[in-house]
């Protein structure tokens, strides 16, 4: 048989980390055993759909690299592949399932299923609605009366199936509740819907949070009233904000977005997030999305929670950025540098250069850059090294050099600047290490940057450096003169 996963997100607001983590499990899964990875939408619960969040969903599937092989827009022999346009079909098989005697009609009022409390406040249907008679049950359906349809689950009995993670589940039936299939608007409800269409889009495979282990013995149930056999499920192990508190979307914890905005590359985040609750066997860390296809097995999937490091993603983040051709890391960078105190200054791809091998996510650009913006007087016993035996006066002395060379030059770039360099400091008597150093600080105004005095002073051009190195030596002499 085939293997045939999917992935049924709810539009009900942002890509949260652990909604894609299970996407790109159930799509690893799928093309790791040759088999095919659907894409649902589940929009039923119309109360939490939120506009735009569809164009999301398909947004971050195609950045993070996840194709479906079906689903909207895609196509295929089980559509359609949104529940909305589905009902009618849920409708169909509510209806076979009340014949069998998996589901009943129920009419309570509103009043009535509040008043089904026990001491500590906890509902649960008392299957009243189970006991009207067939004749009852068409009077009131006649009669327009509102109703909605519940699962008729076992009072007693155990139900069991063997997940492919936790090993065996077994559920006491007398702890689970007639949950409702069909609400009054004739919408299914998740419990339903997943079970009807999963049948008949063939899954095979059901990939999802362990928070669904407990429930899935009712999906069962559904599957066994309709003769069916049940998919085999692989839950995962929570994502962990710490080690007692999980991500959630509901307090606006980690969406896939929000780390894009932060600079981060996708291709990047998948890398991270398929390593949040599975490891290969080799202990790989840094794997394109071809490698985690080929090494992906449920095996490596463990049972305990996860937390979710931001500092290793963005170490992570750091190696894939370090790798990319210059060209495309520009591409990355030229929307931070509109960003940053040097917006239309400069030339980024100058920056590019230096910022490559010292970023680990795009956004640290800005803070990387303004400092070159941002000279004016500042605290001279930088000029000190005990290695150079740099110390203020002979950083005078080299910066004097440096302006001498620099002045007569018609060329200016990293080239013609560290041959002047070499020739001012054989000049003056000093070594070139000294000069270079005093020169850098002497155009910066700060002890470390990401390039050393050629690569400064070929990013500001001639008459900017000239104008820092004379700046610099007035500061000198001034504190010189004082000394």
């Amino acid at each position: 048989m085939k293997v045939r996963t999917r992935f049924a997100p709810s539009p009900t607001g942002f890509m949260h980390i652990g909604n894609l983590r299970t996407a790109l499990y159930s799509y690893l899964f799928a093309k790791h055993n040759g088999g095919d990875f659907i894409l649902r939408i589940e929009d039923t619960d119309e109360k939490r759909y939120v506009e735009g969040a569809v164009d999301l969903i398909y947004r971050t599937l195609k950045a993070s690299g996840i194709t479906p092989d079906e689903g909207p827009g895609i196509g295929g022999e089980a559509g359609p592949y949104i529940q909305s346009q589905r009902k009618e079909i849920y409708a169909e098989y509510a209806k076979k399932l009340i014949e069998l005697g998996g589901a009943y009609y129920c009419f309570c009022s509103k009043e009535r299923l509040e008043s089904l409390t026990d001491g500590a406040g906890n509902h649960k249907y008392d299957k009243h609605c189970l006991k009207l008679s067939k004749e009852e049950v068409e009077e009131k359906l006649r009669a327009g009366e509102p109703y909605v349809i519940r699962q008729n689950i076992p009072l007693s009995g155990m139900t069991e199936y063997e997940d492919m993670v936790y090993g065996k589940i077994a559920v006491d039936c007398a702890d689970l509740e007639d949950n409702i299939l069909i609400k009054s608007d004739g919408m299914p409800t998740y419990n339903f819907a997943n079970v009807i269409d999963d049948h008949l889009m063939g899954i095979t495979h059901v990939t999802r949070g362990a928070e669904y282990l407990s429930s899935t013995p009712k999906y069962n149930l559904i599957y066994a009233a309709f003769g069916w056999t049940p998919p085999k499920y692989i839950h995962l192990p929570a994502i962990m904000k710490d080690a007692t508190h999980k991500l959630s979307k509901r307090y606006g914890d980690a969406n896939f977005e929000d780390f894009i905005a932060k600079g981060y590359l996708p291709e990047a985040i998948v890398n991270y997030i398929a390593l949040l609750g599975w490891s290969p066997k080799d202990d790989s860390e840094k794997m394109n999305m071809e490698e985690l296809i080929a090494r992906f097995s449920v095996d490596g999937i463990s049972k305990s929670g996860s937390i979710f490091d931001e500092p290793k993603m963005k170490w992570l983040n750091g190696l894939y950025v370090h790798e990319l051709p210059v060209e495309k890391f520009s591409e990355y960078s030229a929307p931070w540098y509109d960003k940053s105190a040097i917006a239309g200054k400069y030339d980024y791809k100058k920056w590019d250069e230096l910022l490559i091998s010292r970023i680990d996510i795009f956004s640290e650009i800005p803070e990387k850059v303004a400092f070159i913006d941002e000279f004016g007087e500042y605290d001279t016993d930088m000029y000190f090294h005990k290695k150079l035996k740099a110390d203020p006066e002979n950083a005078l002395i080299a910066i004097r050099a440096a302006i001498a060379a620099i002045a007569p030059m018609t060329k200016f770039d990293r080239e013609s600047l560290n041959e002047a360099f070499a020739a001012a400091a054989e000049s003056a008597g000093i070594k070139k290490g000294l000069l270079l150093w005093s020169v850098r600080i002497a155009v910066t105004g700060v002890a470390v940057t990401p390039g050393g005095a050629t690569e400064m002073a070929d990013i500001l051009g001639k008459e900017e450096t000239l104008r820092r190195l004379d700046f610099s030596e007035k500061l000198l002499e001034k504190r010189l003169c004082n000394a």
